[in-house]
């Protein structure tokens, strides 16, 4: 039958969009965005490696063939002590309202911080979020600003020890200024930070020689580990940065992997860097300047992946000076101060690195609207309830229409009866009337459908808000649920707690997840029933699936679906009770567990 058809092909496919839509859109995007970068590398140039003095130990780490590197350190013995490693360097302490850590003296590297204000779990007395590591540990995780002379390589890069006035501190309010020498060139560099994760560090380059130089500011961002991908079809976590008309490229861990090199064009404005979940570290060359950058991963004894860039040369005449700026961010992403960086450092798209999905234009204002509410109600689980109310409110001639046409059903059902008697074994006559009378009565036999598909765009959208902002994270609602953006934590396969055995993933079932069960079985018997038996087993069964699958999606949106679905129950209610048709709700459960009759023996 067509309408049976039709209503199985939307079933499916809601519940395929709800699953697998990323998967099909960003891979295809990333592609793309990959054979654009590979059409581009004909305009790029090679960048200078170090020249390693007679007798100095290679590292063992190479950059791929045809695309090398502009600086690859000496092999480090790996330790596990983090702080032995810290304690066994000449440091410059950090200290900030957001940061705490240190600046490794040698290489002048932020290789040491940690985020005050974020733990590793909901509990306040759980360890700190270390974000930077020196690359020592097998962790090893850094960022590093240099100079290269073209041609000779670097000459103040990692193996510079830096001098820096007795007891300097980097806080917001005492910038600290290091000095090195090398090959003629003394380099007075300033270090400041800001109240959040934002490092600048200004060069002044003197050439003290008798000849003009060139010179070529360099950074990298270095990690020699990669975080374990929670979902990676839903979110990105790995390498990226915004380069010239290119926009924002992003290259996967697997992906660099395989390809090991991914030049990009020379541009001027923009960033690099690596990126995760909740944390990201980028570079941001100074915006005047053309750079070149690109991501590596390099191979050998110790593999690491780099985000790197090599502005274009400075000239610098005997006795002048030259000057650098690169800013380093450090930190959480979170979306104002993201937002308050582009804007007022002018980065272009630094907004992006949060990965709002492919469905940005819906993501990102619905963040907005829930963070407003948020700082009115103060509690991230009411403002997503007030968000639902604000939604239903926008799509309520839409849902209004469907239940009207619903409640129109309910009063041409004894007519279906009657058809399905007097056909019973005509099933092709038997349809054809049936869709006669919907047509007459200008009725949607699949109109029940429609109030959950419209909301499954909005679904996604609040899905990726919960998911990848950091104001979620360890947000609390009441009771037992003291991260929305985690999953509910009980389940009714160990009496919500009190038997205290360890469950498969499968079987967390939690409170919210049965309420959004519950409130969408009722919803659907509030439905007439469907006279064919394929759509009565999914509208049985449907309630069943998502109870199982929601189970292990975040809080928040099994709460956003359970108080929807029950505004829904209640909308759907008035509207059949004011088009005059009977609310069935108890006679359709009643019919649905009562026992089925056996046919007569005759």
């Amino acid at each position: 039958m067509e309408n049976n058809r039709n209503f199985m092909v939307a079933m499916a496919l809601s519940i395929a969009v709800l699953i697998g839509w990323q998967y099909f859109v960003v891979s295809p995007r990333m592609d793309s965005q990959r054979q654009a970068a590979e059409t581009s590398q004909a305009d790029q140039g090679s960048l200078q490696t170090p020249q390693t003095p007679a007798g100095t130990k290679q590292d063992e780490t190479v950059a791929p063939a045809g695309r090398e590197s502009v600086i690859s350190s000496p092999q480090l013995p790996v330790s596990e002590d983090r702080q032995a490693v810290i304690a066994g360097g000449n440091r410059i302490a950090i200290d900030t309202p957001q940061l705490s850590g240190s600046i490794n003296l040698k290489g002048a590297r932020i290789d040491d911080l940690r985020l005050k204000k974020y733990h590793e779990t909901v509990e306040d007395s759980s360890p700190t979020i270390v974000l930077l590591s020196p690359e020592q540990l097998p962790n090893g995780y850094f960022t590093e600003t240099g100079i290269i002379v073209p041609g000779k390589g670097p000459v103040v890069g990692a193996s510079t020890e830096w001098q820096a006035p007795d007891g300097a501190k980097l806080t917001p309010s005492t910038p600290v200024t290091l000095t090195a020498k090398a090959d003629g060139l003394t380099v007075n560099r300033t270090i400041s930070v800001d109240d959040n994760f934002m490092f600048t560090v200004e060069d002044a380059i003197v050439n003290d020689g008798g000849a003009p130089v060139k010179v070529s500011p360099y950074g990298r961002v270095v990690r020699y580990s990669k975080p374990e991908v929670a979902s990676a079809y839903v979110l990105f976590e790995g390498l990226l940065g915004v380069f010239g008309d290119e926009g924002l490229k992003e290259v996967k861990y697997s992906s660099i992997e395989e390809d090991q090199k991914d030049p990009q064009p020379k541009s001027t404005g923009g960033w690099l860097g690596i990126t995760d979940k909740y944390w990201a570290t980028t570079l941001i060359p100074e915006g005047s300047r053309p750079f070149s950058g690109q991501f590596l991963y390099m191979t050998g004894q110790r593999p690491h992946y780099q985000s790197e860039f090599v502005a274009d040369p400075i000239d610098v005449a005997p006795g002048q000076t030259a000057t650098s700026t690169t800013r380093t961010f450090a930190g959480a992403k979170v979306v104002d101060i993201i937002d308050g960086y582009e804007d007022t450092l002018n980065v272009r798209q630094f907004g992006q690195l949060i990965d709002w999905g492919w469905f940005y234009f819906i993501t990102r204002p619905m963040f907005h609207v829930i963070d407003y509410i948020y700082k009115l109600l103060g509690n991230f689980g009411l403002a997503i309830m007030a968000v639902t109310v604000l939604l239903k409110l926008v799509f309520f001639p839409l849902a209004n229409k469907s239940y009207k046409s619903m409640a129109r059903m309910k009063t041409v059902q004894p007519r279906i009866m009657e058809l399905r008697e007097r056909f019973k074994d005509d099933k092709q006559k038997q349809q054809q009337e049936m869709m006669r009378i919907y047509k007459e009565e200008k009725i949607n036999p699949a109109a029940g459908c429609w109030p959950m598909l419209i909301q499954i765009p909005v679904f996604f959208a609040l899905y990726k808000v919960i998911y990848v902002t950091i104001e979620m994270r360890h947000a609390p609602f009441f009771g037992w649920i003291q991260d929305l953006a985690a999953p509910d934590p009980t389940s009714i396969f160990n009496l919500f707690g009190l038997i205290p055995i360890t469950l498969p993933h499968l079987l967390m079932v939690g409170v919210w997840p049965l309420l959004m069960g519950m409130t969408m079985f009722v919803q659907m018997r509030l439905n007439p029933t469907p006279p064919d038996p394929a759509q009565q087993m999914i509208f049985t069964w449907m309630p069943v699936i998502f109870t199982f699958m929601l189970a292990s999606f975040p809080a928040g949106l099994v709460i956003y679906w359970t108080w929807n679905n029950t505004l829904s129950i209640i909308q759907q209610s008035v509207i059949m009770k004011r088009n005059g048709a009977k609310i069935e709700l108890w006679d359709n459960l009643k019919g649905t567990f009562r026992r089925r009759e056996k046919p007569s023996e005759g």
